[in-house]
């Protein structure tokens, strides 16, 4: 499998010629979402979720499907019958042949005062690839490559730290990055490698790894 990080939270999967791509949100590429045979989305902030580049993505390809939370899926179903699927914690499918579990229900706190949204996760091809979206959520299978969101209104490295501890990937690889600035990324990067317990890794936007 052929893993592209586009900025911030989105991350291509490629395999056996056919792409999913996740999370192709406002802080990602204008095209980010172009040319992808599925597309999953974990929830509906827009960083995540940009509404104008899915339809964009769907109308010029008319075998693209989208899986996704009830508070996405149900601004796009109407535009696109039978090729926006809804789902939930617990769910299980198959998209452009990658086989996906559904982890997860609720963002992570940002505030007590703000209420929290759901959120969930994707674990890919049986725990090759797990994108937790916007929550610090275990799947409770081993993780080959886990999507590590660094940097957020809702976390501090502690807590990144202790997520890579408890989920103990084979390897970590860097999301939700679009806040963290090129001078405090060393910082994070020794931190979160020396502490983790596990491979620490970050790809440019635009640069891929196979996983």
């Amino acid at each position: 499998m052929r893993l592209t990080k586009k900025s911030h939270a989105c991350v291509r999967l490629e395999k056996d010629g056919r792409t999913l791509v996740i999370d192709p949100g406002g802080f990602s590429e204008q095209d980010a979402a172009s040319g992808a045979d599925a597309i999953l989305v974990t929830h509906e902030h827009a960083d995540h979720f940009d509404e104008g580049r899915l339809r964009a993505a769907m109308e010029s390809r008319p075998g693209t499907e989208i899986w996704t939370l009830k508070s996405v899926a149900e601004q796009l179903a109407a535009a696109f019958p039978g090729r926006v699927h809804t789902v939930g914690h617990g769910d299980t499918f198959t998209a452009a042949g990658f086989d996906v579990q559904v982890h997860g229900e609720l963002h992570a706190v940002i505030h007590p005062d703000i209420p929290r949204i759901t959120n969930v996760g994707y674990l890919v091809d049986g725990g090759r690839v797990f994108h937790p979206g916007d929550a610090l959520t275990v799947p409770g299978v081993q993780v080959g490559t886990l999507m590590l969101p660094v940097m957020a209104p809702w976390n501090k490295i502690s807590e990144v730290i202790d997520y890579v501890r408890e989920i103990g990937p084979r390897r970590a690889y860097d999301i939700h990055d679009a806040l963290l600035t090129d001078l405090a990324r060393p910082i994070y990067d020794r931190q979160i490698g020396v502490l983790g317990g596990a491979e620490h890794l970050r790809l440019a936007p635009g640069a891929s790894a196979e996983v």
